[in-house]
């Protein structure tokens, strides 16, 4: 049971760490010091490459981008074959990081969509060949029903496999090309070659009864009403889905990019993670993204925290900058946690901690002493904001570390602190 004395001086400790004044000594436990330095990009966070860039091994990254195809997974009725899936997720942890993934059906200049090869068999699904990009590219029939039955039923059998898998840090969804919510250039038309807003609806209530721990996320584009039912059902603003940015950066980000930013809420990284990939609107924005100086007037460092951004795939810079360079700008963003106060007694510890990120983690973690875990989550810890747990444990040398059940073999949180004995 704890004491009066013991919320009176968490009390203290609290407004201490908010305020850096000195920590009230609490009766029966002392000081531990502590020096630690964050010395590499944190789990679920950073500059993202794709799995198949020659540059992915090394820990100046933590995240690896795939897409993916349904039709690589299924290609009869109800059969699903993980086993590429599988090889690639493991490859991803065998080098030490994460994997982000997005399925999708079509990509420009394919002339064959990844729906799987029995539903294009069917009599009367009828695929549509049209050019979008300058180039001939196939688009999904979304009037059939097994299509759209499909799709609901591979999202819901993917959960139940990954929704826990420590190999995957984030999921990537929508429709259109790239699965990126847009046709803007080709055959658009709703409820066609794009799926209609009900079925839409029906299948963002799916994903967010589905996946319980994998966060997911969908394009700042699904902003726009003309493709989904947000605007006539703003409720659906309110699910558990986090946002993707395709275009991070470009040199007029500060208009459409921005206002569709803001349609979903500008704090909705409290809760579901950002993120998206750096611009290929010119090869300007490539080459000079990651400019310590910046471009078009802006930093990443800063544009990382204005969008409180986890990660963002920047595939192409390890032609442009060196790999310190990638590695200093992914320690920009996410969560970052600081070590404010050590101190223990004979069987407990009270560790107060901030979070110095621009975001928080999206996964339970939490603050543990000679191996007991604290009962609260640091997940809950915002940027900016600190505070004060006990765990049962301590003693004259305890030690301090950050767990996380959803890490691959070699990942670690790191944290900071200087602290020293009184």
């Amino acid at each position: 049971m704890q004491k009066l004395w013991f919320f009176i001086w968490v009390s203290v400790v609290i407004s201490s760490c908010q305020s850096d004044e000195p920590v009230e000594e609490m009766p029966e436990m002392k000081v531990i010091p502590l020096s630690s330095e964050i010395t590499r990009v944190q789990p679920m966070t950073g500059i993202v490459l794709w799995t198949s860039n020659p540059r992915n091994q090394t820990d100046a990254i933590s995240l690896e981008y795939s897409y993916l195809l349904y039709s690589d997974v299924v290609r009869k009725k109800g059969e699903y074959d993980w086993s590429e899936f599988e090889k690639l997720l493991d490859g991803v942890a065998s080098r030490q990081h994460q994997a982000i993934v997005r399925f999708r059906y079509v990509y420009v200049g394919d002339r064959e969509s990844a729906v799987p090869a029995y539903i294009r068999q069917l009599h009367d699904y009828e695929e549509t060949i049209g050019v979008s990009e300058g180039r001939e590219t196939c688009f999904p029939d979304w009037r059939h029903q097994e299509l759209q039955r499909f799709h609901l039923e591979f999202y819901r059998e993917f959960a139940r496999r990954y929704d826990a898998d420590p190999r995957i840090a984030f999921l990537q969804t929508g429709f259109g090309l790239w699965a990126e919510y847009h046709i803007y250039d080709g055959p658009r038309e709703i409820g066609r070659t794009f799926p209609s807003r009900e079925f839409q609806e029906t299948f963002f209530h799916l994903m967010d009864s589905a996946f319980q721990q994998l966060p997911w996320s969908i394009s700042i584009d699904a902003a726009n009403s003309e493709y989904t039912p947000f605007a006539s059902r703003p409720s659906l603003v309110d699910l558990r889905f986090g946002l993707f940015d395709d275009s991070f950066m470009h040199e007029d980000h500060d208009g459409y990019n921005t206002e569709s930013w803001d349609f979903f809420g500008r704090d909705r990284y409290l809760r579901s993670p950002a993120g998206g990939e750096f611009s290929y609107y010119t090869s300007y924005d490539q080459e000079h993204v990651l400019d310590e100086s910046g471009m078009h007037g802006r930093t990443f460092e800063d544009e990382a925290a204005e969008f409180h951004i986890s990660y963002m795939i920047g595939n192409d810079q390890p032609k442009y900058q060196n790999m310190e360079r990638i590695r200093n700008a992914g320690m920009a963003t996410g969560y970052r946690f600081k070590i404010m106060d050590f101190r223990s007694g004979h069987d407990t510890s009270v560790v107060c901690i901030a979070n110095i990120g621009v975001a928080p983690i999206y996964r339970d973690a939490f603050i543990t002493v000679n191996g007991v875990r604290s009962v609260e989550s640091l997940k809950t810890l915002m940027p900016g904001k600190s505070a004060c747990f006990e765990i049962a444990g301590g003693g004259e040398h305890p030690t301090l570390e950050i767990q996380c059940d959803h890490l691959v073999a070699g990942q670690k949180i790191e944290f900071e602190a200087k602290l020293k004995a009184e």
